[in-house]
C-alpha cells in the first residue's frame, strides 16, 4: 500500500518551484559590515545596480525576447548614500547592488517599464528574480522601521542595508521574516480544497493558508489554519517547498495535507467560498471561467499543479 508520504513525494519529485530554484546569488553576508571592501565593489566597473521603489523596479525586453532587470554600472547610477543596499555576487565576481528611491528613474529609450514581483516574477531569470526578491524585502523592511523599537529614536541604516542600529541605546533590528503555511488540501478521494478570500473577486480560488502563531510548529499551523478557515480537520502535514514573499515580510511554506472529514463550514472572516475539486471539475471550471487560476508566480499555483499534473491556465486567459 502507498503511503501518504510516499504519493506526495511521487507527486513532488524534482520539479522545483517558482522563485525555490537556485539564484545563482551568494549574498556574501561577510562583506555587509567591511567598509572598504563595499566601497571597492561599488566603484568596480562589473558592478550593477538597480532602483527599487515601492515595490518596483524597471524591466525591459532583451534583443532576443527575454525580459531582465533594468541595472546600470554604479557609476551611472543615481546618488544616494543611505539606502543603498548589497545584494551579493555571482559565480564571475560581479557584485550587486540595490538602490532606494523615492521614484523610479525615467529612461531615455522608453522602452523600460515598472513592475512589481507579481509580474516581473514571472518574467525574469532565476538571477534577476532572486535580486528583486531581495531588494523588495529589504525595501519593505526599511520603510516600515525607521525608529528603535526600544526608545522610539530614528534609527540609521548599517550593514549595507540589512542591520538598522540605534544611535541612543544601541538596540540592533534586523529585518522581519514572518513564516507562513500554504497547503494543498486532498481528501481520500483525492479532490483539493481550494478557497475564496472576502477581498477576492469572483471566481478566484486558491489554496488555504495562514500565518504561524507564537509557540506553534508548522504542522501544527496547517492543521489550525485549515480548520479555522474551513471547518476541515487535517492528518498526515508533508512539507514540499518554501518561497520567499515580501508583502511584506513572509516566507511561505509549501505543504500537501491529507483531510480526514469532508464537510465544509468557512470561517466568514477570511474565506468567503470553500469548495472540494476533482481534477476534471477543476478543469471544466477553468474551462467556464467559472474558476480563475491563482497567479502564477505563486507557490499557490505551484502546489495545485503537483496535484493537477499539469500546468494552469494563466489567470489572463480565464478573465
Amino acid at each position: 500500500m502507498t503511503t501518504w508520504t510516499e504519493r506526495t513525494a511521487d507527486l513532488v519529485g524534482d520539479r522545483p518551484l517558482t522563485l525555490a530554484a537556485p539564484s545563482g546569488i551568494d549574498r556574501a553576508a561577510h562583506h555587509r559590515l567591511d567598509e572598504a571592501w563595499l566601497a571597492a565593489a561599488w566603484s568596480h566597473p562589473s558592478t550593477r545596480v538597480f532602483v527599487v521603489s515601492g515595490g518596483q523596479a524597471l524591466i525591459d525586453e532583451t534583443p532576443d525576447g527575454a525580459t531582465e532587470l533594468v541595472m546600470t554600472p554604479a557609476f551611472e547610477a543615481p546618488l544616494t548614500e543611505a539606502h543603498r543596499y548589497f545584494l551579493g555576487t555571482d559565480e564571475d565576481g560581479v557584485s550587486y547592488f540595490a538602490l532606494q528611491k523615492d521614484s523610479l528613474p525615467g529612461r531615455m529609450d522608453q522602452s523600460a517599464r515598472p513592475a512589481g514581483l507579481r509580474e516581473a516574477g514571472l518574467l525574469l531569470s532565476q538571477r534577476d528574480a532572486g535580486l528583486l526578491v531581495h531588494a523588495v524585502a529589504l525595501e519593505n523592511w526599511q520603510r516600515l522601521h525607521r525608529f528603535c523599537s526600544r526608545c522610539g529614536e530614528r534609527t540609521v541604516i548599517a550593514a549595507a542595508g540589512h542591520i538598522r542600529r540605534c544611535p541612543a541605546c544601541g538596540a540592533e533590528h534586523y529585518p522581519r521574516t514572518d513564516p507562513a503555511v500554504i497547503m494543498a488540501v486532498m481528501d481520500e478521494q483525492d479532490r483539493i480544497l481550494l478557497g475564496r478570500q472576502v477581498h477576492w473577486p469572483e471566481g478566484r480560488f486558491s489554496t488555504l493558508a495562514g500565518f504561524v502563531e507564537p509557540g506553534e510548529s508548522i504542522e501544527q499551523s496547517v492543521r489550525r489554519e485549515v480548520f479555522e478557515e474551513a471547518g476541515i480537520l487535517v492528518g498526515d502535514v508533508s512539507y514540499v517547498a518554501s518561497q520567499p514573499w515580501p508583502f511584506p515580510s513572509s516566507l511561505m511554506l509549501g505543504f500537501m495535507a491529507r483531510a480526514t472529514s469532508t464537510e465544509i463550514n468557512v470561517d466568514g472572516d477570511e474565506i468567503h467560498e470553500a469548495r472540494w475539486f476533482s481534477r476534471d471539475e477543476l478543469r471544466a471550471a477553468f474551462e467556464t471561467e467559472e474558476v480563475m487560476p491563482p497567479y502564477g508566480i505563486s507557490i499557490a499555483a505551484r502546489l495545485i499543479e503537483l496535484w493537477y499534473g499539469e500546468p494552469l491556465p494563466k489567470p489572463s486567459d480565464a478573465l
